[in-house]
């Protein structure tokens, strides 16, 4: 495993505190950078325990954020932990991307939305829909958790596009940056 020198790691975790003071900052609902970092700290860092630290603990500290600061309830259930379980599967998913550049990244990160969606809305129905009795038992309910989550979709693949984007175009351009600075 090649190791990674502490001006790239710095840089790779500055990028993802940034992302996740966004997450308060910004919030649109599903807007979130959390499946972009999950996604850059998969494929960049070559800890792979900095890899799974990174993203869950900027997950854990926006939480705390959002229930401190009365934003939103950072703390609403167990499917919350299959959603911490999901960002750890989208790292997980990240370590395959050997090749980074722009398709990759684009079709990784669709992917990964779709992974999130799929996961995070049957976790909603099997976890928590028998608490708050959203939709009813059956298949029809089933579909409809599917059917009505599908707007908020839209909003979570943008974001997962626009951050995953920001955050290796960042990485990348930085890099470059300071490799030209170096060298003249």
């Amino acid at each position: 495993m090649q190791q990674q020198n502490k001006t790239s790691i710095l840089i790779a975790v500055l990028l993802v505190v940034a992302a996740a003071i966004s997450r308060v900052i910004l919030y649109p609902h599903n807007f979130s950078p959390m499946v972009g970092m999950a996604l850059f700290a998969g494929a960049i860092f070559t800890d792979k325990r900095l890899a799974f630290a990174l993203p869950i603990f900027a997950m854990l500290l926006s939480d705390i954020m959002f229930e401190v600061f009365n934003i939103a309830p950072g703390f609403w259930g167990w499917g919350q932990l299959v959603g911490y379980g999901i960002f750890a599967l989208i790292t997980f998913f990240a370590f395959t991307l050997k090749k980074v550049n722009v398709l990759n990244v684009i079709g990784y990160s669709i992917a990964s939305s779709v992974i999130f969606f799929v996961l995070s809305n049957l976790s909603f129905f099997l976890i928590d829909n028998p608490i708050y009795h959203t939709y009813t038992q059956n298949f029809n309910g089933f579909v409809n958790c599917y059917v009505f989550a599908l707007p908020f979709f839209k909003n979570s693949l943008i974001a997962d596009l626009v951050y995953s984007g920001v955050l290796f175009g960042s990485y990348y351009a930085i890099q470059n940056f300071a490799v030209k600075k170096s060298i003249a």
